[in-house]
């Protein structure tokens, strides 16, 4: 299963039992990057995500799918070009009436 690059940067590095700012120095970064990384702010390079995880003793190994992309029929295509140009019909067919000021409904006291 799939995980997002900062857990897997934050679970490299808590089970090596090194801190942010630790596994920052190993591997030539800032913690505030590393913890950019972490919380899915910024994304690493793979030269950079290879290098923290070779930081935390872990390396990067790219593995094959279970099975290939699947690349979709002309007719499946097709509907959903369809349902893709409804939708914007509808949404250019509302009518938009722009207010100077924000309004909101009055909630009870």
């Amino acid at each position: 299963m799939p995980m997002e690059t900062g857990a897997v940067i934050r679970e490299a590095r808590t089970s090596s039992g090194l801190s942010q700012a630790e596994l920052a120095t190993r591997a030539g970064t800032s913690q505030t990057a590393l913890s950019a990384y972490e919380s899915g702010r910024r994304e690493p390079s793979v030269r950079t995500l290879e290098r923290l995880l070779h930081a935390a003793g872990r390396r990067l190994a790219v593995v094959s799918a279970e099975s290939p992309a699947r690349e979709p029929s002309r007719r499946e295509l097709a509907r959903v070009d369809r349902t893709l140009r409804q939708v914007l019909e509808l949404a250019a067919a509302l009518p938009v009436r722009h207010e100077r000021e924000l309004r909101y409904p009055r909630l009870p006291s």
